[in-house]
C-alpha cells in the first residue's frame, strides 16, 4: 500500500489588532475582616439553628418569627459559603 504524503502547515500567527489582552494581575489575599465575616455570618446561622431548636419556645423572639428561624439560619450560613468563593 503507498504511503500517504505528509503536509507541512504554516504556523498560525494572529493579526496584530487580534492580539491577546494584557494578562491581569493576580489577587492577593483577602482582607481579614472579610474571612472573619465570612466565617462569622457560618457560625451565626448555625447558632441560630441550635439555639432555636434547643430554646426556640422560651424566647419570645424565636417563637413569633416559627418555621422562619430555619430560613434565617440557613440564610446565614449559605450566605458565608457563597462568601467562600471570592475568598483567596
Amino acid at each position: 500500500m503507498p504511503k500517504s504524503r505528509v503536509r507541512n502547515k504554516r504556523a498560525y500567527t494572529p493579526p496584530p489588532d487580534k492580539m491577546a489582552p494584557a494578562k491581569a494581575r493576580p489577587a492577593g489575599p483577602s482582607h481579614p475582616l472579610y474571612v472573619a465575616v465570612m466565617l462569622g455570618m457560618m457560625l451565626l446561622g448555625l447558632s441560630w439553628l441550635v439555639v432555636n431548636y434547643l430554646a426556640g419556645d422560651k424566647i419570645g423572639l424565636f417563637r413569633d418569627l416559627g418555621a422562619y428561624n430555619f430560613l434565617i439560619g440557613f440564610a446565614l450560613m449559605i450566605v458565608g459559603l457563597f462568601m467562600t468563593m471570592k475568598w483567596h
